[in-house]
């Protein structure tokens, strides 16, 4: 059963339960002196602790959407796939669908009428790397109406570590899209959805590190080119993403105006980190690390022609001045928008509060 199981985690309720009630009872015959009792107290008092421990851990990464798989939690998710070039004409982009899921609205079991989620592999060509993603249709895309007709599109992605999956489960980007399109308060969207971990355990920023994972390569040049060969999506794209992804989705705005119009971050930071996650991400390369800070770049770079959305709570969050400060400096042609919450936290919750916002900014900047 796997780390997200909804069976598993009743299974860690139910031998909490078990334990608690085993405590309660056994209690009074443990009562003693003797080193037996005392042994047995122990126990079950930390019996109970990991499994409470163990349920809670459960409930919050399935609500959060930190790790995916055992192998994931503890770290052994190491591999980034095999690339197999396909350069010859005529033959399909490597973007391969692996299945295909409804959406959980009224109607979701037709795609004319709820969309489609499909799950795909996107295989890299420039980076080479692989990575899944979780591709949203809005209904349109299968209405015979708009047959010809091409969609703005979004890369989505989630915080470090992240599942893709929480997207959908946790923070509801399909079910938002959906109802905003449906109420006439955003055209119908393409939204990939994936998380910025490409070259798993280790959190590589979106950064091309020199001899390892070409992540910036990847989500600037690779997804919206395969994305764009295989689904009908215009040209200028947007990005957007929560706390890493946030950065993420800032500096790849910044950084490549040519191919994303717009760029969101919610609860974002706005310096890439050095960290045992990190590693040496820049391997003494000074200028490289100079322009992953996006608050030197907004200084010493033209600016460029894009669109920036940045958010944070008055109360809560850790990045309130920052944002403040990212704000004041950015200089035309940038234009920069901002939603500031009284409170809130950097957590699912607040960023559920934002993201229907976001999805209109974002449908407003790519039209």
């Amino acid at each position: 059963m796997g780390l997200t199981s909804h069976k598993v985690l009743a299974l860690a309720v139910l031998l909490a339960v078990l334990l608690f009630l085993g405590t309660v009872l056994l209690w009074p015959r443990l009562a003693h002196r003797s080193w037996r009792s005392v042994t047995g107290r122990v126990g079950l008092l930390l019996g109970t602790q990991l499994a409470l421990f163990a349920a809670v851990g459960l409930a919050a990464n399935q609500a959060f959407g930190f790790y995916a798989t055992w192998a994931d939690l503890f770290g052994q998710e190491q591999g980034q796939g095999v690339v197999r070039d396909h350069d010859v004409a005529g033959r399909r982009p490597p973007v391969k669908v692996l299945s295909t899921q409804d959406v959980t609205v009224p109607g979701g079991a037709r795609p004319a009428v709820g969309g489609q989620i499909q799950k795909i592999d996107v295989v890299g060509r420039a980076s080479r790397i692989a990575a899944p993603a979780y591709v949203y249709l809005p209904p349109e895309y299968f209405q015979p109406r708009y047959a010809h007709r091409t969609f703005p599109a979004a890369v989505v992605l989630t915080g470090y570590p992240g599942t893709a999956e929480a997207l959908i489960k946790g923070l509801h980007y399909p079910q938002t899209a959906h109802a905003l399109a449906a109420a006439g308060r955003m055209r119908p969207m393409v939204l990939v959805m994936l998380r910025p971990t490409v070259a798993p355990p280790r959190d590589t920023e979106c950064v091309d590190v020199p001899g390892g994972p070409k992540t910036e390569t990847f989500f600037a040049k690779d997804v919206p080119t395969e994305l764009g060969s295989r689904y009908r999506t215009a040209k200028k794209w947007g990005i957007v993403g929560d706390s890493t992804g946030g950065y993420c989705a800032l500096k790849v705005a910044m950084h490549h105006p040519g191919v994303y119009g717009a760029g969101a971050g919610l609860s974002a930071y706005y310096k890439a980190p050095s960290d045992p996650t990190t590693g040496d991400l820049f391997h003494g390369d000074a200028a490289a690390r100079s322009r992953a800070d996006l608050m030197w770049s907004l200084d010493h770079v033209r600016p460029p022609a894009t669109s920036l959305l940045v958010t944070s709570s008055k109360q809560g969050e850790g990045n309130y001045a920052d944002t403040r400060r990212f704000i004041k400096k950015v200089k035309s042609p940038t234009r920069v928008s901002s939603i500031i919450l009284d409170s809130g936290g950097h957590n699912f919750n607040t960023w559920r509060r934002e993201i229907p916002a976001t999805l209109e900014w974002l449908g407003q900047r790519l039209t």
